[in-house]
């Protein structure tokens, strides 16, 4: 009877084996991404220059909001921390083909970008405004103002300020750029009635240029989540930065480095 029993234990732990052994096997092959920066000593990180979500000072350092959070988030991981400026039109791909391992660039949370990719919980929300032109658009104040043919409106190319134009502005003219600055460039030059793009970059322009340029509406038109974009598939990074954002959003870090590069100018002196 003893035999019998102990013989049937051996093949269910045999079957067992067989059935479970190549998932095991298959997971402790798949090793989170986290494993590999905590390994390799350094968290690569894609981003795109906004001002004054990350920007370069006069001593060629890039310095501003991401950057803050992306030295926050290697220095709580224990790890060295290495930028990798990428354009924004192409920064999902380059994330994809394993460029860097995370986008901290105030990337939006949009239905299409996640189809592609996975984003943490927001750690921030962006606005869409309008700065315009005085001479070129005159005393218009509302969406419906701009919302006419022959209203040439300039964005960048990629981003949800695009977006928000397709949608918000059918009847205008758009005309899309690689760089915020060339977008800038045109409004200042007069070729574009006005430019859309993600808050504070229309408030500081209109208080940078106030002889030339105005914010026709009182209030930012969208509210968008902003959240770090990591490829698809490893739930220990996701869990990771999900935690991270709700320790450092509880303990107030989040909020007063946002506070200090979207509503002081104490760090102009860093770029000018």
């Amino acid at each position: 009877m003893k035999l019998f029993r102990l013989t049937t234990l051996l093949t269910i732990f045999c079957l067992a084996a067989l059935i479970l052994g190549p998932a095991h096997a298959a997971r402790a092959a798949e090793s989170s991404q986290l494993e590999t920066i905590l390994k390799r000593g350094t968290v690569k990180v894609g981003f795109d220059t906004f001002k004054p979500w990350a920007m370069k000072d006069k001593k060629g350092d890039y310095i501003g909001f991401e950057i803050d959070v992306a030295k926050k988030l290697a220095e709580d991981m224990g790890v060295k921390v290495e930028f990798v400026p990428t354009k924004w039109s192409g920064i999902i791909p380059a994330l994809l083909t394993g460029k860097f391992d995370i986008i901290i660039g105030g990337m939006s949370v949009t239905p299409k970008r996640n189809l592609k990719v996975n984003f943490s919980l927001p750690y921030e929300f962006s606005g869409m405004s309008i700065v315009a032109s005085k001479s070129m658009a005159g005393e218009r104040s509302t969406l419906e103002d701009f919302n006419t043919p022959g209203t040439k409106i300039a964005v960048r190319l990629g981003t949800t300020a695009a977006e928000a134009a397709k949608n918000f502005l059918p009847k205008a003219e758009k005309l899309y750029f690689d760089e915020e600055s060339q977008t800038i460039q045109e409004l200042l030059n007069n070729r574009v009635h006005a430019v859309v793009a993600s808050n504070p970059l229309p408030f500081n322009l209109a208080n940078e240029y106030a002889d030339q340029l105005y914010l026709p509406l009182k209030e930012d038109f969208t509210k968008e989540p902003i959240s770090f974009a990591v490829r698809k598939g490893d739930l220990d990074y996701l869990n990771w930065l999900n935690n991270w954002v709700r320790v450092n959003m509880s303990k107030g870090w989040l909020q007063n480095r946002y506070h200090y590069w979207f509503f002081t100018n104490e760090w102009e002196n860093q770029i000018q």
